[in-house]
């Protein structure tokens, strides 16, 4: 929002919300139908094609999100090193109203204006007079109102709004007030009209201008140099009459510089082109990947995570990870990534983070929950891990963290199979266990004398079990042969006090749940009203009982110092990450020149202290009973 609001600032349809789109149904269903089912004479193809345009539109704003959240997270021939935040997310997730915008205007021209229905495909005196009519008036046009724009006056009620991104990301190109956007249209419309009046308009003119506006707009505020040096050097002039991501990412930092559209020739005729723009985009061609120093691996979960990643939906990722309707929609596109994942995939790197002296960055494998499930995709998921612990020591990473199933017992012993393998690795596999450990210790509300210890008996499962009887907490099981594994393990540590705190318990009544994978839905229906359920596994448990309290998995909050977070890890909060991601963080912050993973866990004490130093924090327990 901007600093003054004037008037028309909001969409007429914000009160809509999500349903928004039922305001070019009234358009969309008659153009749709009359061309399918109507008659050859009542078949109107540039009429049906507005809608097939605007999912078009859609499609390749959602193609550069994705590219620019990837290329800036790799860091190669990004320009602005500052991080997004959600505030930005939040400002910018309306960016298709836009487009709906220019669809219904499209609509109505087209049943109201001579010549702007049954339209060619193709006229080349109209897209030559297109070309021409952009390049001039337009051009021109745009350069003085954006000045003008920048006037206190309608910068602080309209403009503002758009400069609130300094980071930019493609869409913040179409971040503006509506009374902007109808400023805008008015501008570009000047080409479209022309061909209509004159009779030479066709459907690849307005498709390809639309195209063109979008693509360069995407382009100018993807926050990476992709334009090479040579087309300058071989073709000066070119200089003038195109601009790169890195001469208008100049105006949004210095402001008062670069006001022109997309041909930065009235920029030099009036003086206001940065001295700046040359050697800024030669040094971001220049810039190499970063290297990071910390590397959280992680993987795919549902078949509908791609949307929830950074790289894919902003919105969606910006919030925990919840299944939406309209998402079923789109099951073609998941089933299609589906394949290309589990025939052809490789890492990829997800997002990028700093924090302190450190350099943070999130790779995923391309598989999925499911396939961890299967056997016989085992050996094909460790040798993901074990190319991605490889790469990152060729890289000279210096701590790389295991999440989610990377890590399961049964797949590669908790990690402990690539160290094995490896035993001169430089890097440091960290699976997180102590920190996960010490999170569900704290926990555990003061004052508890028992607890009911429910899952499969992990890593984690052991340690704070042991924990707990030192404390003199009693910890109580269900089932005969965990009490046994828990007693054995226990006596391997020459542990007999804590032996005694260890029961066999024949009763759900216990009001804290430790719960791990593996609690049956049957349990849980069992248990009392109020129960407190705390994960200690990498998933949440299925939350069946609107009368008991469920905890998120092993996380904490992270510090207002932690750099570029604009998405949710998994199902977690915002600016909350899980024990095991942070583990590694901390790892790499102390310098601790050991690995975490196989049997060996750190120091419970001494990593939660760390932990805490470093600005983390822990959880509060919800106060009211879960309804998610």
């Amino acid at each position: 929002m901007a600093s003054m609001p004037g008037i028309l600032t909001d969409w007429p349809w914000t009160p809509l919300g999500s349903f928004k789109y039922v305001i070019l149904a009234p358009w969309v269903i008659p153009a749709t139908y009359s061309y399918v089912f109507g008659d050859e004479k009542e078949k109107n193809l540039s009429h049906f094609l507005i809608f097939p345009l605007m999912l078009w539109r859609m499609i390749h704003n959602q193609i550069w999100i994705t590219l620019s959240r990837y290329q800036t997270a790799k860091g190669r021939s990004r320009i602005v090193d500052k991080g997004l935040e959600f505030d930005q997310v939040d400002r910018e997730r309306n960016w298709d109203d836009q487009i709906l915008f220019n669809a219904t205007l499209f609509y109505l021209a087209s049943k109201t204006l001579n010549g702007a229905s049954n339209l060619p495909i193709w006229r080349t005196n109209g897209v030559i007079v297109t070309i021409l009519l952009h390049a001039g008036p337009v051009e021109f046009l745009y350069y003085w109102l954006h000045r003008a724009l920048h006037h206190h006056y309608l910068y602080s009620r309209y403009h503002s709004h758009h400069h609130s991104s300094i980071v930019t990301e493609p869409i913040t190109s179409v971040i503006h007030p509506f009374a902007e956007h109808i400023a805008y249209f008015v501008l570009f419309a000047i080409p479209m009209l022309t061909t209509v009046f004159t009779g030479t308009a066709s459907i690849a003119a307005a498709a390809g201008y639309l195209t063109y506006i979008d693509f360069m707009n995407n382009m100018g505020h993807c926050n990476f140099e992709l334009v090479p040096n040579c087309l300058f050097s071989k073709f000066p002039p070119l200089k003038y009459l195109m601009y790169t991501p890195s001469f208008h990412s100049l105006h949004h930092t210095q402001f008062r510089s670069n006001y022109s559209l997309f041909m930065p020739l009235y920029d030099y005729m009036y003086g206001t082109a940065d001295k700046s723009s040359d050697s800024l985009h030669k040094s971001s061609l220049k810039r190499e990947e970063e290297v990071p120093d910390v590397v959280h691996l992680t993987h795919l979960t549902s078949p509908e995570s791609i949307y929830h990643l950074r790289l894919g939906f902003a919105s969606l990722a910006s919030k925990p990870h919840t299944s939406k309707w309209y998402l079923r929609l789109m099951w073609p596109v998941t089933f299609w990534s589906m394949i290309l994942t589990w025939i052809y995939g490789r890492t990829f790197v997800v997002e990028r983070h700093r924090f302190i002296k450190l350099r943070l960055q999130t790779w995923a494998i391309p598989k999925y929950t499911m396939q961890y499930l299967l056997q016989w995709q085992s050996q094909s998921i460790n040798n993901l891990i074990e190319e991605a612990i490889l790469e990152a020591e060729e890289k000279g990473i210096k701590v790389l963290s295991l999440g989610l199933l990377n890590q399961g017992e049964e797949l590669n012993g908790y990690g402990g199979v690539y160290v094995h393998r490896h035993p001169k690795l430089k890097i440091k596999v960290v699976d997180g266990s102590s920190l996960a450990v010490a999170v569900v210790l704290n926990t555990i509300p003061k004052g508890t004398t028992q607890v009911l210890l429910r899952g499969n008996l992990t890593k984690v499962a052991y340690a704070i079990a042991f924990a707990l009887c030192h404390k003199d907490i009693q910890v109580a099981v269900l089932h005969e042969d965990e009490h046994m594994k828990l007693n054995k393990s226990f006596n391997a540590n020459s542990s007999l006090s804590a032996s005694s705190k260890l029961v066999l318990s024949k009763t759900y009544s216990h009001k804290i749940w430790l719960v791990g994978d593996g609690v049956s839905e049957e349990e849980q229906l069992k248990t009392a009203k109020g129960t407190v359920f705390i994960p200690y596994s990498q998933f949440p448990p299925k939350k069946l009982r609107k009368d008991c309290f469920y905890h998120y998995t092993p996380a904490m909050s992270t510090p207002k110092s932690l750099e570029n977070v604009h998405s949710c890890e998994n199902w977690l909060p915002r600016r909350v990450m899980s024990a095991w991601r942070v583990a590694g963080i901390v790892h790499g912050l102390e310098g601790w020149n050991e690995h975490e993973c196989g049997n060996t866990m750190s120091d419970i004490d001494k990593i939660w202290e760390a932990t805490i130093q470093h600005g983390f924090q822990p959880l509060m327990i919800n106060s009211t009973p879960s309804k998610y």
